[in-house]
């Protein structure tokens, strides 16, 4: 990668373009912009030095004292110490649980429910630019991203299984559904508060009772909902959040007093999980990794696919379990797909995550920089061609320019292991036959993508591609009444919509 010129307040480096066409690297007179850097204040939210674990309704510290420590990825600057659960603590927070479920939420009616979460979800709108803020602040993310997409999803989640509270005999799932009790929940980093209310509005909609584990990295946003929880008067017990490592997640999946477990995040852990959860008689969702194939006709709308290229690997620095890492383009198209690509690139932002005009933000950990690192220079050393629009690191934290990988045969790494990172790699087709093989010819089964102006090409190819999540001329699309949901080495089980709301329901 050649390094570019930082702008002028941009706190990273817009790309320049790098591309063989005159068109893309001669713009026009008046659109070569410099921004004025445009940051979100910090201060809407105040971050406490130390955080105690939520059991109860209250918090407090952990049952031996331990803490661990959550970073601005951005800048490796500590955020804040929160409490580490052990044990105890996951032996306390699973009594709370089971009370609150047995006395209160379970007999409690469903309309009665549904009040709750939608005191949630109104809560989660007023506070909205809190939660953005400290979103960006514990993740990476940028700033418009945790703005305009995660806290609007999280509260429409609310709102939508709020509506589902008092009609689950009509979902068609047995003429008297009951819950199942208390829910232990493991979420991952890359949307903390989406995937809690993903995990918490069904489940609590039906009337079951929760213990959430956030990941370590991201604890932030979930200690802030609990504080929601109280501000809306949630009976306590009902929700309870266990700050912790892996050890915390897995003592909570072993636990048992919990009768429901719901994972989201790598394959190789949810192996781990289903393996734990054998033969105990809990029931079980997994959602899991994902190597989507974004696979683009040479009759799509070059512009638009281009767009959804974008959306699909570089949303949320690629830290997305569906996102587009593969794509495939039809020969005949390759070339000018990817020429505009890479002048699309060059007009992408890297920095601040709290700047409005930041596209990509920083890595949420060492550990994953690490990881992504390693599998790029991976794809360099098999014989793929490697590139990345110029552009200028910050000095600090956690980064990693765009990069696109053209070359790339279906045997290298880079096209079968999930990377997690802003790294897309390009393979083309002939036929849409081939489309079909090359987009199966992987373990995983979550989510694909489509571009093509004929709809009959788009239903021919959908029913022939093993993801649970097809998108046809969109990509990153989500709607709370949609289930989403994977096969094979992507899990089983769907979050979202009416089968959603089956895993938490017993006929």
């Amino acid at each position: 990668m050649q390094a570019g010129k930082e702008e002028p307040g941009a706190g990273g480096g817009r790309a320049a373009t790098d591309t063989p066409s005159a068109e893309l690297t001669a713009p026009a007179a008046g659109t070569d912009w410099d921004y004025a850097p445009a940051p979100e204040s910090r201060d809407i939210v105040t971050i406490a030095p130390e955080y105690g674990l939520f059991v109860n309704g209250a918090f407090g510290p952990a049952a031996d004292g331990r803490v661990l420590e959550t970073l601005n990825p951005a800048t490796e600057e500590p955020l804040a110490q929160v409490a580490e659960a052990g044990p105890a603590d996951v032996d306390r927070a699973v009594a709370a649980a089971r009370a609150a479920y047995e006395q209160v939420w379970g007999p409690m009616p469903g309309a009665e429910r549904a009040k709750y979460l939608y005191r949630i979800a109104r809560l989660l709108q007023e506070r909205s630019r809190e939660f953005a803020v400290l979103e960006s602040l514990d993740n990476g993310k940028p700033i418009k991203e945790s703005r305009d997409v995660d806290i609007p999803l999280a509260a429409a989640h609310f709102f939508y299984h709020a509506g589902w509270a008092d009609k689950l005999e009509h979902a068609g799932l047995g003429p008297s559904p009951r819950p199942i009790g208390v829910a232990g929940q493991v979420i991952p980093w890359n949307f903390p508060l989406l995937m809690a209310a993903w995990k918490l509005a069904p489940a609590l909609a039906a009337g079951n009772t929760c213990v959430l584990k956030p990941a370590e990295t991201t604890p932030l946003t979930a200690l802030l909902l609990a504080e929601v929880c109280q501000q809306a008067g949630l009976p306590p017990g009902v929700v309870n959040v266990l700050t912790g490592a892996g050890e915390t997640g897995a003592a909570l999946v072993a636990h048992p007093g919990v009768d429901k477990v719901a994972f989201t995040g790598s394959t190789e852990v949810g192996k781990q999980i289903r393996r734990t959860v054998a033969g105990t008689g809990k029931r079980l969702t997994l959602e899991l990794g994902g190597k989507a194939a974004n696979v683009v006709f040479d009759d799509a709308p070059v512009e638009a696919a281009v767009e959804g290229i974008v959306n699909g690997i570089f949303f949320n620095q690629g830290h997305v379990c569906c996102a587009g890492s593969r794509l495939l383009v039809q020969e005949s198209v390759a070339d000018a797909v990817v020429g505009r690509l890479r002048g699309r690139l060059g007009t992408l932002r890297l920095g601040d995550p709290l700047d409005k005009n930041t596209d990509i933000g920083a890595i949420n950990s060492r550990q994953q920089l690490d990881k992504i690192r390693d599998l790029s220079d991976a794809g360099d050393a098999e014989g793929a061609e490697r590139w990345s629009p110029p552009c200028q690191l910050p000095d600090r934290g956690y980064w990693f320019p765009p990069t696109v990988f053209t070359g790339v045969s279906q045997s290298h790494r880079i096209a079968r292991e999930e990377i997690f990172g802003p790294v897309l790699s390009v393979l083309t087709f002939r036929t849409p036959e081939e489309a079909v093989t090359k987009a199966n010819n992987t373990p995983y089964g979550l989510s694909a993508g489509i571009w093509t102006d004929k709809g009959s090409r788009i239903l021919w190819l959908s029913q022939r591609l093993r993801a649970g999540v097809v998108w046809a001329n969109t990509y990153n699309r989500f709607d709370p009444a949609s289930p989403f949901g994977g096969y094979r080495e992507s899990g089983f089980g769907r979050e979202g919509g009416r089968h959603g709301l089956a895993a938490y329901l017993s006929a």
